[in-house]
């Protein structure tokens, strides 16, 4: 865990949802090898990019064990008084409090025909004949 907190964080928007996303330095360096085989001559590939990592910022925990949220991401994120930080398995989403509510809230009445779609397997997949 000391050397997670030593190595430093990338903190960047989310791609799907008005939250910000912190990325242990190792989990970022994967998925920047990902997106540095990504051919620079096609335009798609180049506007990807530029997107991606826009407003992208390095951080580090303080002795304290805080960080400081860079002022354009909190305004991005809509984040004001109270935060949630919620893990989503690899990295952690921050959220104001309010639309990380209204985002569950909202998911509610999908969620289990979401979690049938993405989760559900026939029994054979699982071995069981």
């Amino acid at each position: 865990m000391a050397s997670i907190l030593a190595e430093g964080f990338v903190l960047r928007r989310s791609v799907f949802q008005k939250c910000l996303e912190l990325y242990p330095m190792a989990e970022w360096q994967i998925l920047m090898d990902k997106i540095n085989k990504l051919n620079r001559f096609k335009k798609k590939n180049n506007d990807f990019i530029r997107r991606f990592t826009a407003g992208v910022k390095m951080v580090e925990v303080d002795v304290n064990g805080r960080l400081l949220i860079p002022k354009d991401l909190t305004v991005f994120a809509n984040i004001s008084k109270n935060i949630v930080v919620a893990s989503a398995i690899n990295i952690i989403e921050i959220w104001d409090k309010d639309l990380y509510e209204q985002a569950i809230d909202d998911a509610t009445l999908d969620f289990a025909d979401l979690a049938e779609e993405v989760m559900g397997q026939d029994d054979d997949d699982y071995g069981i004949s």
